[in-house]
């Protein structure tokens, strides 16, 4: 007896180190919510045992089927204890059905119950109760069925309008988060400088600045007033694509970017960073293009001394989509996935999307002791913190009558129609053409591949409608003038943007629709003719079967040969483009009567052009690019150093359109402008003014740039830099004095040692309408 006794005392003390250690692992603190984030991170993140750590840095979306649903794509739980018993840290775009590629995805209700189950079981059936969260695209809007669909980014930073950006991320992730999505993979921040590139669309244009104001403003309205909290009605924004990848090679996407560190300081971060240090940005996602050799999923120097360093950044850095798999199968800066994980993690990536493919490795090299443990701990830390950001441990589901109130609501649409008015951009209007008086004319023609087509551009689903532009017309004028239509030709064969090939339609196709548009163009008064691209012309270029990029910016098909020849009519031609890159038409500015650069306008397309050709709406956008006149004049971008543009034998490369030109209904007159003082020291700020006058008989909107050049440098500066702009409305006839401080930042750069600093001298500082129509004033800089 006292033998057993013995050996039971002796048993006790053994196991007490367990019972302490088991206590420990079992502390719920961090499901206090009067803790601070940081707290209940580390108070979870210490009773974690190795396999969870690595859990959390997976995540999982092709391989749904396999791990979580059953054969009727609804949620398994039983299969999903078994293929993820130690949690999982993200799902992707949980909206898709079993089949994405048959494009039944959920609906509202039905997306936001699956997120709900699935929240649920993890929370619920896992040891620590960690949540998921769900990611998704929201380029222009929740890509998911029935969401809002607003114009591509390229046609909302054709507005300029920062308030109107911030509105629009800020109903996309209301509509995301009220279907249980907790993170967005937007907005990208990249500066495109090459419009061969298939993903130009998705950018706000060539410029740092405008980019880095437009992605600022979309940061707040997904995120709100939160850094520490986010409320239920915001969601985490992704900076993508980290960094140069709007500057690939040939334009070809995932090529390297051939970027000095000053240039990429100067051009390419500040977007970045400002999302970081401004807006408070949660996420940032790794590019696909190398840099000097190194493929940013490997480069500490961008994600560790710059982003975390410098920055000071404490969020959450993604993969980019099987970015660390590229580093073995298009790299080849490593031999295997295992070798990919170590060397990724290690220079900073966090969590690796959209599937587990390397980073299951990372449980046998932290256990081998390959790395150290602190290296994983920071990136799960990382992890959690978002999670606690969102309030998923206090709040973790959604209301799914609520998500049918929200998503696709009539107040979103009326918001998505106000987008599509202000990113249309006024290109020509030949003796005043535009707008339109509808009683002037007895028919008019609708010609064009674009002009009945559903047009949305990539990273979209399928809104709750879509207005063609024949159907706008029809809505605006169907009841006084006689709309006819024709397809005149057609661009490719049909198909989807994400799912099929791209293939030109046969010639003899296209003669009977050209034959039949001229019979109804004879007997029409006025033609509108819809051309440009679609979204097979012009898409993310993921694979060597999945094409995007192009060597020419000319038009595809047969559709300018359509135009001449409607043109050789004498009627007159109003031509409506929708693209999602500038496109060389040069014959169409010659020969058009008007023009209209629309993009891809979102699912209000038809309504705000026709709005804007029968005068509903005054025009007031301008371009975020440059319009090149050809391929062979690339580089084209307005921001280029003194030495750039010499010139080529026998051809003419001035751009077609300039950065930042738009016209209106309306005119407008620029006063000469005055600086408050014109000479300043060394750190003080000064005043330019100027007297704007709307001198026509409309009211509208004029934004105004200020441009500034360093005459003279150390280091080659841009020709022109674009430091600020403003909206300035005008009714007829008034004046309005518009002022900018100029202040010792937006006359600074990078000095020969890579200082950010303010070098004493002259600067000419402009203001005008675009980057060619500027008046000048010189400011000097003394010590």
């Amino acid at each position: 007896m006292l033998k057993n006794i013995n050996s039971l005392i002796f048993l006790f003390f053994l196991m007490m180190p367990l019972m302490v250690f088991s206590q420990k692992k079992n502390d719920p603190s961090y499901k206090n919510p009067r803790l601070t984030v940081d707290e209940r991170v580390g108070n979870l993140l210490s009773q974690m045992t190795i396999e969870e750590k690595v859990a959390q840095l997976s995540c999982i979306w092709q391989q749904k089927k396999e791990m979580i649903l059953n054969d009727k794509g609804f949620f398994d739980p039983i299969k999903t204890s078994k293929s993820l018993p130690f949690g999982i840290g993200q799902i992707a775009r949980p909206g898709e059905g079993l089949n994405p590629t048959n494009l039944q995805n959920r609906s509202p209700r039905q997306m936001a119950e699956f997120t709900n189950s699935i929240q649920k079981h993890f929370i619920e059936n896992t040891r620590l109760g960690i949540p998921v969260i769900f990611h998704a695209e929201c380029l222009h809007g929740h890509a998911a069925k029935n969401g809002t669909s607003f114009p591509q980014p390229i046609g909302m930073a054709s507005s300029w309008d920062i308030d109107l950006i911030e509105k629009v991320f800020s109903t996309t992730a209301e509509e995301a988060r009220s279907r249980g999505i907790h993170q967005a993979l937007a907005p990208v921040v990249d500066v495109a400088r090459d419009p061969r590139w298939g993903r130009f669309e998705e950018t706000f244009g060539e410029d740092p600045y405008l980019v880095s104001k437009m992605g600022v403003a979309a940061i707040k309205g997904f995120q709100g007033e939160g850094v520490e909290q986010i409320d239920k009605k915001h969601i985490i924004s992704t900076l993508k694509h980290f960094v140069g990848h709007g500057h690939p090679e040939g334009g070809n996407n995932t090529a390297p970017a051939h970027i000095s560190e000053r240039e990429l300081r100067e051009v390419f971060l500040p977007p970045f960073k400002a999302g970081v240090k401004e807006a408070g940005a949660i996420s940032v996602m790794a590019s696909y293009n190398e840099i000097d050799g190194i493929p940013t999923h490997v480069n500490s120097f961008l994600l560790k001394e710059i982003l975390r360093n410098e920055w000071n950044f404490k969020g959450l850095v993604v993969s980019d989509y099987s970015g660390i798999s590229d580093l073995h199968k298009l790299h080849f800066v490593v031999k295997d996935s295992v070798e990919a994980a170590k060397r990724s993690i290690y220079s900073g990536i966090d969590i690796e999307l959209p599937d587990p493919q390397s980073f299951p490795s990372l449980l046998n090299i932290f256990r081998n002791g390959e790395l150290p443990l602190e290296i994983l701990d920071s990136a799960v830390y990382h992890v959690l913190r978002s999670k606690f950001v969102m309030g998923l441990f206090d709040d973790p589901y959604v209301n799914p009558d609520y998500t049918e109130r929200v998503v696709g609501s009539d107040k979103n649409g009326k918001l998505a129609l106000e987008a599509a008015q202000k990113s249309i951009v006024l290109l020509k209007n030949q003796n005043n053409i535009l707008p339109i008086s509808a009683t002037d004319y007895n028919t008019i023609s609708v010609i064009g591949p674009n002009a009945d087509k559903v047009l949305l551009g990539g990273n979209s689903d399928a809104p709750p409608y879509f207005i063609t532009l024949k159907q706008g017309i029809e809505n605006r004028i169907g009841n006084l003038v006689q709309v006819v239509y024709s397809e005149g030709c057609r661009i490719t064969k049909p198909g989807n943007w994400y799912l099929d090939p791209v293939e030109l339609p046969k010639k003899e196709e296209d003669q009977k629709l050209m034959d039949h548009a001229l019979m109804i163009a004879s007997r029409s008064d006025l033609i509108i003719m819809a051309i440009g691209g679609n979204e097979l012309t012009s898409r993310e270029a993921w694979a060597e079967d999945h094409l995007g990029d192009r060597t020419s910016l000319d038009l595809i098909g047969r559709q300018e040969e359509l135009f001449m020849e409607l043109v050789q009519m004498g009627k007159k031609v109003i031509v409506v483009l929708n693209n999602g890159r500038p496109l060389n038409i040069r014959k169409i500015k010659d020969h058009a009567h008007a023009i209209l650069e629309c993009w891809y306008l979102g699912q209000e397309s038809g309504n705000a052009i026709a709005d804007v050709i029968f005068g509903n709406v005054n025009p007031s956008g301008k371009l975020p690019c440059t319009f090149p006149v050809s391929s062979g004049s690339l580089p084209a971008f307005y921001n280029h150093k003194p030495s750039a543009r010499r010139g080529y034998l026998f051809d003419d490369t001035t751009p077609l359109y300039p950065f930042g030109f738009g016209l209106s209904f309306t005119s407008y007159r620029y006063g000469d402008p005055v600086l408050s003082s014109s000479t300043i020291r060394l750190g003080e700020s000064v005043i330019l003014s100027f007297d704007l006058t709307n001198n026509g008989a409309k009211k509208g909107d004029e934004i105004v740039q200020l441009y500034i050049r360093d005459q003279i440098s150390l280091v080659t500066r841009p020709v022109l830099e674009l430091k600020s702009f403003q909206i300035i409305p005008l009714k007829p006839g008034q004046l309005r004095e518009v002022s900018f401080e100029i202040t010792p930042e937006m006359l600074s750069f990078y000095d020969l040692d890579m200082n950010f600093t303010l070098e004493p001298g002259q600067f000419d500082v402009f203001v005008g309408p675009s980057s060619v129509e500027l008046k000048k004033v010189i400011l000097t800089v003394v010590n």
